[in-house]
Order: structure tokens, then sequence, then C-alpha cells
């Protein structure tokens, strides 16, 4: 691996491209400090620096890279871009006009692209606003403790548009920044942004670990080393583990030319999903806090203390003063995550229309006749091999509450930061980028006859 990267960049033109990937995820974090106009940020840092089980916010900072933390001008990151994506592409095969565009190549895509950027601007916009009102929910003063002036009526308009628009400019500012490491540099652009956040917040996480308790310090430090080994193990095992099926094609005639049947495979991931069913999930537990908190007037009413209740629903999660809240927002998390993963694969396989691609080509599964039955026999496999893949994704999802419950049960505190360091959403996003990036490397030194990163 070391003989490739220095192979890599004797080459100028894969130097070239390697330096403007980094180039870019440096402006990216240079701007990822430059707070929003608008926000106190000695009270949004005095805050950050001691919340403790805030699932909320520790799940937006990761969408964002880590620009919640310092309420930057990216705290959005490219989270509306993403859901702008997966909205898309869920409405692909319900609008006849998508699904056009789709099966007519790269100027289809490139038209849905140009739609999936003109719905990022409002999500963005809603993003925003929930965002800052979620937050806020968080806050023992409310949004009003780190934003005074925001608000849609009066005096406060014109600052509040103020603060929406740099969100919505430093996300697309992000989204452009990823497009230009995808086009010039190497990898996927928008999942190296994530990427480069991800990894600047290890070391500042390190040292809250290292600031414990000599004990607890010793504890959660080996902790952390068997929970990344085996973590980032079980990440590489699933997320490359596939299930092949077996298709034969049969003699073709082409003109005067006999070609004989051939024999490949279907590559069925256990993983299709990836990290999608956890940012559904996690999207449907901040929906609802943050509706309620629409509602919340301070009246000491019936509708008043159950919108209080709601709202502040997984900000703040401590199994010692609250374990049924605890307990509940847990297991809910990892019940959806395992539903959506179920769900978003089989839209995904849907999508593919496998039995008909096959039938048209003339393949065909041995033992299984074409049409209905090919597809029933795809999807029964497809929802098998999901199942490891659905109850992997919860579990990763759900370890930080289980390494509360473990830190409790054997009395050593600050345990579960030891999770917390990177998380296990963290760690799918980070792992699958290296992979994919190191493949793109791969192709690119292949291709000038070096030997490559994986060997197969």
């Amino acid at each position: 691996m070391i003989e490739s990267v220095r192979a890599a960049f004797t080459l100028p033109d894969l130097r070239r491209r390697i330096l403007f990937t980094i180039g870019m995820l440096v402006i990216y974090r240079l701007v990822a400090n430059i707070p929003v106009p608008g926000v106190d940020l000695q009270a949004w840092l005095v805050f950050t620096a001691q919340r403790t089980g805030n699932s909320v916010v520790d799940f937006l900072d990761l969408l964002s890279g880590g620009a919640v933390s310092n309420f930057s001008v990216m705290a959005m990151g490219v989270y509306p871009y993403i859901t702008a994506s997966i909205i898309i592409q869920l409405l692909t095969p319900i609008i006849p006009q998508f699904e056009e565009l789709q099966s007519e190549g790269e100027s289809g895509r490139n038209k849905l692209n140009r739609y999936t950027y003109f719905l990022t601007v409002p999500l963005a916009f809603l993003q925003g606003v929930g965002q800052i009102r979620l937050v806020g929910a968080s806050l023992t003063g409310g949004v009003e403790s780190i934003m005074p002036n925001f608000g849609f009526t009066g005096a406060n308009l014109l600052p509040t548009l103020t603060t929406l628009v740099a969100m919505v400019g430093g996300t697309m500012f992000a989204i452009w920044l990823g497009e230009r490491i995808t086009e010039e540099g190497v990898g996927q652009g928008i999942s190296l942004i994530i990427f480069g956040g991800i990894v600047s917040g290890i070391l500042p996480n390190l040292g809250q670990m290292f600031a414990l308790e000599p004990a607890a310090r010793i504890f959660s430090i080996i902790t952390f080393l068997i929970y990344l080994v085996l973590t980032v193990l079980v990440i590489v095992i699933i997320q490359e583990g596939q299930r092949r099926i077996a298709v034969q094609y049969g003699r073709r005639v082409r003109g005067r030319k006999i070609y004989q049947g051939q024999s490949t495979y279907i590559p069925l991931k256990v993983n299709t999903a990836g990290m999608i069913p956890i940012i559904f999930a996690q999207s449907i537990l901040t929906f609802f806090p943050l509706i309620a908190g629409l509602f919340v007037t301070g009246s000491g009413s019936v509708i008043d203390n159950i919108a209080t209740a709601v709202g502040s629903f997984g900000t703040q999660q401590d199994v010692t003063t609250a374990p049924v809240a605890f307990t509940v927002y847990w297991v809910l998390y990892f019940i959806l995550v395992v539903a959506f993963t179920f769900f978003y694969t089989d839209v995904m396989i849907r999508q593919q229309n496998l039995p008909e691609t096959l039938q048209r080509q003339g393949g065909f599964i041995p033992g299984i006749r074409p049409g209905k039955r090919t597809e029933n026999y795809i999807m029964s496999v497809v929802r098998r091999i999901t199942l490891i893949g659905a109850l992997f994704l919860g579990l990763i999802a759900v370890l930080p509450g289980i390494m509360a419950v473990i830190a409790l049960v054997l009395q050593i505190p600050g345990l579960e930061r030891s999770v917390l360091v990177i998380s296990g959403s963290g760690l799918i996003i980070v792992v699958g980028v290296v992979i994919d990036t190191m493949r793109q490397l791969e192709a690119q030194l292949l291709m000038r006859h070096y030997e490559g990163f994986l060997k197969s």
C-alpha cells in the first residue's frame, strides 16, 4: 500500500487529483469555522462543551461534518442535498416522467440531478428553520439564548432571513465543493465532505476521553480500541458481503455468428441500503419533536406539557434520570432502522428491474422460470440477506445507548465516551469512503500498469 501511494504521487495527473481533493477538503474545514450571522457563539460553545447524551445535536453534527459544533454557515452540511436525492429516487418509479429520464442515459440523469438541486434549496430553508428550533428545544433558555433575534415578526425578520440565507449558501457551497472533488479529484465528493468532518472530530473526542478519571480513562481507552477493531472488521465484512445468484445465458445468434451460452452471476449485497436507513430513522425521530416544539407556549396546560415532553424527546437522554425515555428512544430507533433498511432495499432492488433485464438479454436463473417466479425468487433472497444487514445497522445505530447501560451496570462513569470518539454511523461512512477511494486509486494505477491497493 505504501508503494502504491508513492507510485500515485509520482504520476503527475494522479498527484494533481489527490492534491486537489485535499485542497477542497481544507477549504471546507476552513469555511466550517465561520459562524453563522446572528448566533451568540459564546453561549453556543458553552452548551456544546457541556452537553451529554444529546443525540439530536450529535447526529446533526455528524451529518454536517462537525460544523454544528460551532454553528457555522456549514451547519446543515450536505444533508438537504441527500434528502432531496432520496426524495427524487423514491419518486422515480412513481412519476412516469422521472422513470423515462432515468432510462435516457447520461442526459436523463443530468436532468434528474438538476431537479435535485432545485429541490435542495427549499429543503435547505425548511431544514434551517427546523434545525435552529430543534437545537433551541435542547437549550434551557430556548432558541433565544443563542439567537436572540431569531423570529419572523417585526424587527427580527431581516436578521432571521440573513441567518437562513447564510446557512443555505453554506450548504450549496459544500455541494459545489463535493461536485468539484467528484469531477476533478479522487473519490465521491459528497461522501468525502462528510468523511473529512467526521475525521476532524476524532482528536477532540479523544481529548475528552483522556480527561476522565484515571480508572475510567484506562477502561475507556481499552474499550475504544476493542470497539474500533471489531466494528471496522464487522463493517468491512457486511459492507463487502454479497450473495451471488447464478445466471445462465442461452446460445445467441447475431448475423452469421453464434455465441455460446455463458455463465455469470447477480451480486446482491448484504447491505444495499448503506447509511440511508439510519438517516431516515433519525429524521423521523427529530421530525415529531420539531413539530411539537411549535406548540410549546409555556402556559402549563395539558397540551403544552405534552408538546414540551415530545419536543424534548431525544434531546436529553440520560439512563439514570430518565430511564423510560432512554429505553423508548433507543428501542424505537432500532426498530425504525431495521424497518427502513427493508423498505429502502426493496425500493432499490425493484428499481433495477432485474427479472425483465435478464429476460430481455436472454438470461435465466437455473431452475427458476423467467418472469414472475424469477422476481419472487430474487426478492426472497434479498429479504433473507437484508435481515443480516438490517440487524447490523440497527446495532450500529444503538451502540451509544448500549454502552451507556454497560457503563451504568459496571459503575464506570464516562465509559460510553469510548463509542462517541467516532460513532458506529460515522465508522460506516469512513470505512465506505476509504474503500471506495482506494478502489478508484487502484483503477487509476492499474490503467498505468501499477499494482493497486486491493489484491484479487
